[in-house]
């Protein structure tokens, strides 16, 4: 294999700040629809399964089966545990 002389191009682009929302509303408009990002909990019960409720909670245990419908599958799915590691180091 040969060495590539030079640099990237592009290499520091990353780096910068976008510092306001219209430039991500640009950024993500040409990739995909995966901006903004709205919590479930913020959304109507209508809209998502967090949805509701006077105050912004979940309401319900946030882990979910893999057998569930479609509609009902959201935040942790088919989780083998949850919460804190106590006493054993995993990685």
């Amino acid at each position: 294999v040969r060495a590539q002389i030079g640099i990237v191009a592009g290499g520091g682009r990353t780096d910068k700040p976008l510092l306001k929302a219209g430039r991500a509303y640009h950024k993500y408009a040409v990739k995909r629809n995966c901006w903004p990002k709205i919590r479930g909990v913020a959304k109507n019960p209508v809209e998502h399964p967090h949805g509701g409720g006077n105050h912004q909670h979940i309401g319900m245990p946030s882990t979910t089966g893999r057998m569930r419908p479609s509609g009902r599958k959201c935040g942790l799915i088919a989780a083998r545990r949850t919460g804190r590691l106590r006493g054993v180091k995993k990685t």
